[in-house]
């Protein structure tokens, strides 16, 4: 999938609220006096109230993530963060999952935000053909020293968030947010492997992410210093060892591979769909 359609999907509700909204109009303007008029006007108004929900909750959720310093992530930040905008406290009600819709939405945001900032990166590399391109591992522990910093100014709360994805309702979602940031971050280093390397990177970086990100809430060093010295040891550790295993003569047979794959792909294809995120690039 090309780098821009990746950007419009991730967009979420401002885009796909527009477009369904024009979508209405033009069927509403070509539809026949058959009686699929009322139909039709039904199906734009449904849409459309759900879109307006969506941008409501939206700006619920962000304006509630300056209260979790003092609330933690919970149902009382999002009561503050809805009434600081001008909405009843008790609008909460639109948020059964109480704080985990709110880790939830810094969870997407955060990696939305990855997304244009490595999309960028590679954008401007591309057309600098004269710059000298970082390596693979270059790539890979910048970006996850990125991500991991938008967590810092949460770091207090950060444990309380970790503890509810671990939750078993919102483990497939937590699980699903991993592996999307993970494929992004391998995809926009330039992986584009179509074997089993493929999906041992991403497996990998996964552990390396969230050991590294268990590790910062414990750093008190200037700057995390010691967090990005963790980081980057664990990824110079994970290329030694991938190393090894494809000079080796250690080879798996092809049924066990076969089997390994397909069970790592069906991993991300469902992860994508959790997300409502397109799989083809």
């Amino acid at each position: 999938m090309a780098m821009s359609s990746i950007l419009l999907i991730r967009k979420g509700f401002s885009i796909n609220g527009f477009r369904s909204l024009w979508t209405c109009r033009t069927l509403l303007t070509n539809q026949t006096e058959d009686g699929n008029t009322q139909q039709t006007n039904q199906q734009c108004t449904k849409e459309s109230e759900e879109e307006y929900e969506k941008n409501i909750k939206s700006k619920i959720l962000a304006a509630s993530l300056k209260y979790v310093h003092d609330l933690g992530w919970s149902q009382q930040a999002i009561s503050a963060g809805a009434e600081s905008i001008g909405y009843p406290g008790v609008i909460h009600g639109l948020f059964p999952n109480k704080g985990a819709d709110l880790v939830q939405y810094f969870y997407l945001t955060c990696n939305t935000e990855l997304n244009k900032i490595l999309m960028k990166q590679t954008d401007a590399t591309e057309e600098n053909n004269t710059k000298e391109k970082k390596t693979l591992e270059s790539q890979v522990r910048d970006a996850v020293e990125i991500r991991l910093r938008m967590v810092i100014p949460y770091k207090k709360t950060w444990p309380q968030a970790l503890a509810l994805m671990a939750l078993p309702p919102n483990a497939p979602m937590s699980l699903a947010n991993l592996l999307t940031l993970v494929d992004d971050i391998c995809y926009y280093a330039g992986d584009r492997s179509v074997d089993t390397n493929w999906y041992t990177r991403r497996i990998v970086l996964a552990g390396i992410y969230k050991t590294t990100e268990l590790y910062m809430l414990q750093d008190n060093s200037v700057d995390h210093k010691q967090t990005w010295n963790f980081l980057e040891n664990r990824i110079k550790d994970a290329a030694q060892i991938h190393a090894f295993f494809t000079t080796s003569d250690m080879a798996l047979p092809d049924q066990a591979l076969n089997r390994i794959t397909e069970t790592a792909s069906a991993a991300f294809i469902t992860a994508r769909n959790i997300l409502g995120l397109n799989w083809n690039r």
